[in-house]
């Protein structure tokens, strides 16, 4: 049905006006200049005027004699929802609010919106907007928008929340620095939203790339499945605004403290095959090098360069990027030294010299576009007394337009180069003014390629007893608190299957010292309570107690501390627990429920300098093993977990096997909101892991 909005056979502007000043006039004028009313058919409406801009005009839609696809509603917003019901009594299925006034307005917005998307329910239309610019398709065409003009047409596809942003992005266009096929001004969002035009552009010939500025996602779960089904199809760049605001709130858990609305973006994205752009600036760069050259294959750059400085910088731009130089073929080397300057360089980057004319730069690239272990190359150019500028432009772009391999220019300056850099455009070759931008490009145009080549994610579902964890919960509520204590904790890890160091709450010092004669000494001693989440902060915790002393004293230290220092915790008493072997590694394995995500499982080291440190990765449940496997290699510790200075290497089956339950638990149980398991005791290899704190938070 989303056909409708981009390729209506008519429309109708519900405001239509011959006043220059309202943008009902915009809209219609729009309409008109963009080509659509040459074989299609625009319906003003107004009560008033017999025609706006030479078309006849009708009172209302239901006074329209023929069928409309597309109706456009710019009208005050008291009067939008009687409109929006005149479109669904004439059987319009595509309607556009651009008025204001509605849920960004405040409460009674929120209620003028939530009565919008009743009546499309009830008529079965779709809605975009309100408080929107509108629509734009460029080879319909169609510009159902009150944006300034029409954008040529081009592979990118546009997606925008913000009304102001998209007239900015509209005005790039227009000066020719962009191609758009489709733009869409999503507005509140209150029937459209980002998951729809991403499974209908997944399938629009004319859109090469997707591009999404949003500043919030009310299902983030739907939108992982649009975009990993999407991305397959073709590259998804995205910019989020607003992360360091959403979502902050007071959490009790190590990862509650560490997670956040970025760390969900990041992590959603990255699960999806969506790139991510930081700035509105690489999010133009990125999907210039993926809308208008071909796809990279692998890594391998080679650099071609009129200058040995920006040469320099492009390599080190590169390689700061993950990506590598090339490494030529014995015969492109020779091929190059037979016909470069003997001070010219061969190798990678290619310095062609400073008074390197067209003929000069065509061969080089002509010479390396051709060696097998080049998989894209980074043309760099800065403007010389003997540099022959708009020559050299058109050398690149010749080479670009008959190569299958992906070609990016540098030529680095302002006043002389642009000749040359306008040149490049009508090769549909990008050019960058610094390498380092370029370099952003190519390490997402490979990225791309990788995102293509994943396998379609595999989840485990493990045999677990859920009615264990299920009566843990439901004693846990009929108490009225939110937190599980220790000993509750271990029945759901227990349930789960994971390995857990023998122990039992004692009540008072002789039952303390009773359950460790039982369990053999040495052990440890912690304080027992669903109040108390910290329990290093209050001295809650006593580790290598050897004797019936050592016990009595720490039990009757413990309780004293812990009642001191939080006087309104329930204190149950103490977990007397076995003492776990040495020799292990200590790692946190914990979640956050994110408001527009879910579960959001995180992975790092743990012990006491895990929020100091803050060295962890994030996941949105579900995830497969592949993936779990993957958030252990990206901590900036991974050398530990490899074993350094002869240690061994840890479990990291164990690691990722703990994540997999973890992921499934806070899926079976949506009431959990926090989780940490920290901290994790990780052996080495073949000898497993034994969670020895676990804290779990319920919402309230």
């Amino acid at each position: 049905m989303l056909n409708a909005f981009f390729e209506p056979k008519s429309v109708a502007v519900i405001g239509a006006s011959n006043d220059p000043e309202k943008l009902g006039h915009a809209v219609v004028k729009n309409l008109i200049d963009s080509g659509y009313g040459k074989e299609r058919k625009v319906f003003p409406i107004n009560l008033n005027a017999k025609e706006v801009l030479g078309q006849l005009a009708y009172p209302t839609v239901l006074d329209v004699p023929e069928p409309i696809d597309l109706a456009v509603i710019v009208i005050p917003y008291p009067h939008v929802p009687e409109a929006l019901r005149t479109c669904g009594e004439k059987g319009i299925p595509a309607v556009i609010v651009i008025s204001a006034g509605f849920r960004e307005a405040g409460k009674e917005g929120l209620e003028r919106e939530i009565e919008l998307i009743s009546i499309a329910e009830e008529f079965d239309l779709r809605l975009i907007g309100p408080n929107c610019l509108g629509v734009i398709d460029t080879f319909t065409p169609i510009n159902a928008s009150f944006s300034a003009g029409m954008p040529p047409s081009g592979p990118l596809a546009f997606m925008s929340q913000s009304g102001a942003l998209g007239t900015a992005v509209l005005d790039i266009a227009l000066s020719g620095k962009l191609g758009l096929s489709r733009f869409v001004s999503l507005g509140n969002k209150a029937d459209v939203d980002e998951i729809d035009l991403l499974n209908a552009w997944a399938e629009d010939e004319h859109s090469k790339v997707i591009m999404i500025y949003t500043e919030g996602m009310a299902n983030g779960q739907e939108f992982i499945r649009a975009a990993r089904k999407s991305a397959r199809k073709k590259p998804i760049v995205a910019i989020k605004s607003g992360v360091t605001q959403a979502g902050s709130r007071a959490v009790a858990s190590h990862t509650g403290s560490l997670a956040g609305s970025e760390q969900a973006y990041q992590a959603a994205f990255n699960q999806a095959g969506v790139l991510r752009a930081e700035t509105m600036e690489s999010l133009f760069d990125i999907a210039l090098a993926l809308g208008y050259q071909p796809e990279m294959t692998g890594d391998r750059v080679a650099i071609v360069t009129n200058a040995g400085g920006p040469g320099i910088l492009a390599t080190d731009s590169l390689e700061h990027s993950g990506l590598r130089l090339a490494r030529f073929e014995n015969e492109t080397i020779k091929k190059l030294e037979q016909y470069l300057p003997d001070a010219a360089s061969a190798a990678n980057p290619v310095d062609v010299l400073g008074d390197a004319r067209a003929d000069r730069y065509k061969f080089a690239l002509e010479a390396v576009i051709s060696d097998p272990n080049v998989n894209a190359i980074l043309v760099v150019l800065t403007p010389q007394a003997m540099t022959e500028i708009e020559a050299t432009a058109k050398a690149v772009g010749s080479v670009a337009n008959s190569s299958n391999k992906a070609i990016l220019a540098c030529f680095m300056g302002e006043k002389q180069v642009q000749v040359g850099i306008d040149i490049l455009q009508t090769y549909n070759v990008p050019n960058y003014p610094f390498p380092e931008r370029a370099a952003q490009a190519f390490r997402s145009m490979a990225e791309y390629h990788r995102i293509r080549s994943r396998p379609e994610p595999e989840y485990v579902e493990f045999n677990v007893d859920r009615q264990s964890v299920e009566e843990v919960f439901k004693k846990v509520r009929s108490e009225g608190r939110a937190s599980v204590g220790d000993a509750e904790t271990r029945q759901i890890l227990k349930a789960f299957n994971l390995r857990i160091p023998r122990s039992q709450i004692a009540e008072n010092p002789d039952e303390a010292v009773e359950i460790a004669q039982e369990i053999g000494y040495p052990v440890v001693l912690k304080i027992a309570s669903p109040d108390i989440l910290h329990k290093t902060d209050v001295g809650g915790v006593k580790v290598g107690l050897q004797n019936q002393t050592d016990v009595r004293d720490a039990f009757e230290l413990m309780v004293y501390r812990a009642q001191r220092y939080v006087p309104e915790a329930h204190i149950w008493g103490c977990l007397v627990q076995e003492m776990v072997p040495s020799g292990g590694l200590e790692v946190l394995v914990g979640m956050n429920r994110d408001p527009q995500f879910g579960p959001l499982v995180t992975f790092g080291l743990g012990g006491i300098y895990v929020e100091t440190l803050k060295d962890v990765t994030f996941r949105v449940a579900p995830f497969s093993r592949l993936e779990a496997e993957q958030m252990l290699s990206e901590i900036r510790a991974y050398a530990l977990l490899d074993g350094v200075r002869g240690q061994p290497e840890v479990d990291k089956d164990a690691i990722v096997d703990t994540l997999l339950r973890i992921g499934q638990l806070v899926q079976d149980f949506p009431d959990i909101v926090e989780l940490d398991i920290n901290p994790l005791v990780v052996y080495p290899r073949g000898q497993g892991a034994i969670a020895l704190d676990m804290r779990v938070v319920l919402n309230k």
